[in-house]
């Protein structure tokens, strides 16, 4: 008995060592080389040189495209800007007074004084360096840009200041493509994506130079988009602009860009994901559009029956004094509507086609592929179709979603657009004696304390006013914001303004002899 259960026993144990172990962890997962679904699955991640920047034209082109001829691409597009930039993001100077000595009142003073020059000069067309936008306006234009390329582009120029405009700096905005590798050097030619500079141990990657360590030195900017038929330039040429000026330190050139690589130098375009499902469902929609037109045509054909003699010709056309064999019948003759009759010769019969077919799944299918492209593009589909149907609570989430979308890319368009300018801006009004800021150009922390400033943008839109505006107390009842940035958030105006314009509007109502409104207190 003893002996049968030691065999057993062993026999266990060999069986055990001999069987064949599963691998664990991702191995029989989403790393398996041996499931029917994935073995033949193997892409490959490599540098962002081979992964963006060898792919750029095509995406730029194809993201162009798809934002211009699709109307769900314009509308992503349309909707990021709108919702994100809208008319321009304004500035409200936020200077850390305490940190410069200065009381709450003269911050204020100081606040006013700069907004109203830097307001001066925004809304002149005179800091486009073609006078043909305002700052807000080149807002915009920057924004869509960087959507559509991925990336773009902001020199900084100077003009002579006039006795109206005493401001020399200029804004010029560049096309993406216009950014890259020099042909006339003789180091690559325009299709590589890295080649050598000029400057010992740089390289230019898309047509951003690095130096040793990679950083950003400078960049090739052609002056025309290269290959360009329809500029009459002449040839194309390219200058190195350095990135930041040399007794400054502040920047020449202005890249809008937001990465997703470590060691990536230029932007994905913001359609670049949804690309292929965007061209799909247009081509759907146009197959089904020419589908609902064929179904819409009406269609009669003439018969002849089979008990009478002669040919159709003959027993429709009876003066006809032509061809026999021509048809002589016309359609148009014969009346369609409502309560018309039609009176045939003997032994002619009329037989119509109907072209409509069951019901279409084109609403369903299509409403399925637009919540993939908005899901990937951060914009709900409520908010990207503006098809608002659902409950006040559904419809409101789907609005915070997107504005968690929209207020990310305006943190960074700000950053990497509107601050810098206000700082070059700012940096030129202390210069020019315009605008007091002691220390400005003695410290980078006092230079930092004195450039501090917030931007704020379109407000997210209302669907139940006492319900925001409630929340709108509360959170300034317990200190979570404040009554200025709720009303910079909320409607987009100037609190100080608002309270300014209420006391006038009090002491105006009271000089009329009109009665007070009963609207709550500041």
């Amino acid at each position: 008995m003893g002996g049968e259960r030691m065999a057993r026993r062993k026999k266990r144990i060999d069986s055990a060592q001999g069987a064949k172990f599963q691998n664990s962890g991702y191995s029989e997962g989403g790393a398996s080389q041996t499931s029917n679904i994935l073995k033949t699955w193997n892409p490959m991640k490599l540098s962002s040189k081979s992964d963006i920047d060898q792919n750029l034209n095509p995406l730029r082109n194809r993201a162009a495209d798809t934002a211009i001829n699709t109307p769900i691409g314009a509308a992503a597009i349309q909707s990021s800007a709108t919702h994100a930039v809208g008319t321009g993001l304004t500035l409200f100077p936020r200077p850390r007074f305490k940190q410069l000595g200065m009381g709450a009142d003269d911050a204020r003073q100081w606040i006013r004084a700069v907004m109203a020059e830097f307001q001066m000069w925004a809304n002149s067309k005179d800091c486009d360096i073609y006078r043909r936008n305002n700052f807000y306006d080149l807002q915009h234009i920057a924004y869509l840009s960087y959507l559509i390329d991925g990336d773009a582009f902001a020199l900084f120029r100077r003009k002579s200041p006039a006795e109206m405009a005493p401001y020399s700096l200029r804004l010029q905005l560049l096309e993406a493509n216009r950014v890259s590798n020099p042909i006339d050097t003789g180091l690559a030619n325009y299709t590589s994506v890295e080649m050598r500079a000029p400057a010992a141990g740089h390289r230019i990657i898309s047509g951003v130079e690095v130096d040793g360590d990679g950083a950003i030195d400078g960049y090739w900017v052609s002056n025309k988009v290269p290959y360009d038929r329809m500029d009459t330039q002449g040839v194309t040429e390219w200058v190195r602009i350095k990135a930041f000026g040399e007794g400054t330190g502040l920047p020449n050139i202005l890249q809008i860009c937001h990465d997703v690589r470590a060691d990536q130098y230029r932007g994905v375009p913001y359609l670049a994901p949804v690309l292929e499902t965007l061209k799909q469902t247009s081509r759907f929609t146009t197959a089904e559009l020419a589908n609902a037109i064929v179904k819409s045509f009406f269609a009669l054909f003439f018969t002849q029956t089979s008990n009478v003699s002669g040919t159709l010709n003959s027993m429709l056309g009876n003066a006809y004094e032509g061809d026999p064999n021509e048809p002589v019948v016309n359609v148009n003759d014969y009346a369609l509507g409502p309560g018309t009759l039609n009176a045939l010769p003997s032994g002619v019969d009329v037989k119509s086609v109907n072209s409509g077919d069951g019901p279409s799944t084109f609403g369903v299918f299509t409403q399925e592929l637009v919540k993939q492209i908005g899901a990937a593009l951060g914009q709900p589909y409520e908010v990207l179709m503006k098809n608002f149907t659902s409950s006040y609570s559904a419809s409101r989430a789907a609005l915070l979603q997107a504005w968690d979308e929209y207020r990310m890319r305006r943190v960074w368009f700000a950053r990497d657009f509107c601050q810098p300018v206000y700082e070059v801006w700012l940096a030129e009004a202390v210069a020019l004696g315009r605008i007091e800021a002691p220390g400005f150009f003695d410290d980078p922390l006092t230079r930092a304390a004195w450039c501090n400033a917030e931007w704020f943008g379109p407000t997210m839109s209302i669907l139940d006013p006492v319900k925001d505006v409630n929340g709108s107390h509360m959170r300034t009842s317990y200190g979570l914001s404040t009554l200025e940035r709720e009303a910079a958030e909320m409607t987009g105006s100037d609190y100080e303004e608002n309270l300014e314009q209420l006391a006038y509007e009090r002491e105006l109502r009271k000089k009329l002899g009109l009665e007070e409104n009963n609207e709550p207190a500041p």
